[in-house]
């Protein structure tokens, strides 16, 4: 070292604290996607994808938006499932007196 540690400033203390955390970082980061790259390698060997056995990035399940029913009186085209937040021509519906019976599709 250009200087003795406890021959420095506290300024420069706390800069070369910094310099050495970020150093830190950087090796785990760098040890870290060696061993990533180790094990795809051999879960490859293996015939796997390391995904298989984290649960990462596993294969989309197909989600289905689900079947519309009810629909809008005045707006055919508008449509709802019955689950999730109802849509505002539900709400406006229902507070002029309307059922969900009576939008059912």
């Amino acid at each position: 070292m250009a200087k003795a540690l406890d021959k420095m400033t506290l300024e420069e203390l706390e800069a070369h604290q910094k310099e050495i955390a970020a150093t830190i970082k950087g090796y785990e980061k760098k040890r870290r996607s060696e061993c990533l790259a180790e094990l795809k390698a051999v879960a490859k060997k293996h015939g796997f994808s390391l995904d298989e056995f984290t649960g990462g990035k596993a294969k989309a399940a197909s989600k289905t938006k689900g079947v519309a029913k009810y629909a809008n009186p005045a707006d055919g085209s508008q449509t709802w499932t019955g689950r999730g937040r109802q849509p505002n021509w539900v709400k406006e519906a229902l507070a002029k007196g309307k059922s969900l019976k009576s939008m059912a599709i």
